[in-house]
């Protein structure tokens, strides 16, 4: 079933007098439970593509639809409450907050999500997600005693928390070597089959291509190639 649709979508910035069109009318859709790869060479238009999917800055013409709702005719508090409670964000670092423990990460993202389970509930939720990606053993931990690999598990553990529909991820290995990227792109594709999570990703490694369900290559703001 698809979940998400981009219809004609264009981004013009100004700068001066001068315009430029990053996105030239692009047209895409995400089926639930898949994994989409968006590909390209530096400056084709893939972050900014992914950042007003994600409901992070507006189209300047053109659509976004989530489950059947056109996101860009809503108030920026309505984005804002889709975004917290229905979207999930892995970027190329974990950014996690330095004085709480990984369990306490995982706490905070369920507040501001606005779950509506009880305390309990919610530490039976976090040691269940941290089990999934083999964290659970260091949830007291800093993030100033984790590994790079470790931070990314954490990172990707807090965005799925809260069962989001789709998971945005902007190069979500490109600070880690070969080894952990592939063990990174396999639990991603293992926690999004198995909490039926649809995923977008921006990446330049095609090592990982292996790992998604759709390819789509991107030039000069245009889909080139949209294909298995």
């Amino acid at each position: 079933m698809t979940i998400f649709t981009l219809d004609e979508v264009r981004k013009t910035f100004t700068t001066g007098e001068i315009e430029e069109e990053i996105l030239k009318g692009i047209n895409l859709s995400l089926k639930e439970g898949e994994v989409t790869a968006l590909v390209g060479a530096s400056g084709s238009g893939k972050s900014t593509l992914l950042t007003i999917a994600a409901g992070l800055q507006p189209p300047s013409n053109g659509h976004v639809v989530f489950d059947g709702k056109n996101m860009t005719s809503m108030s920026s508090e309505q984005v804002r409450k889709i975004r917290a409670s229905k979207f999930g964000f892995v970027f190329q670092f974990a950014h996690l907050v330095p004085f709480l423990t990984v369990e306490e990460q995982l706490m905070l993202m369920l507040e501001v999500s606005e779950s509506k389970l009880k305390k309990y509930e919610q530490k039976r939720e976090v040691n269940k997600i941290l089990k999934l990606v083999e964290m659970d053993h260091r949830k007291k931990a800093y993030p100033s005693s984790l590994s790079g690999g470790e931070k990314q598990r954490v990172a990707i553990a807090r965005a799925m928390i809260h069962k989001p529909n789709i998971l945005f991820a902007d190069e979500p290995t490109a600070s880690l070597d070969s080894k952990r990227s592939q063990d990174i792109m396999s639990l991603i594709q293992d926690l999004t089959k198995s909490l039926n999570i649809t995923v977008l990703m921006v990446t330049h490694d095609e090592e990982l291509l292996s790992y998604v369900d759709h390819v789509i290559k991107m030039s000069d703001g245009m889909v080139l190639q949209s294909g298995n």
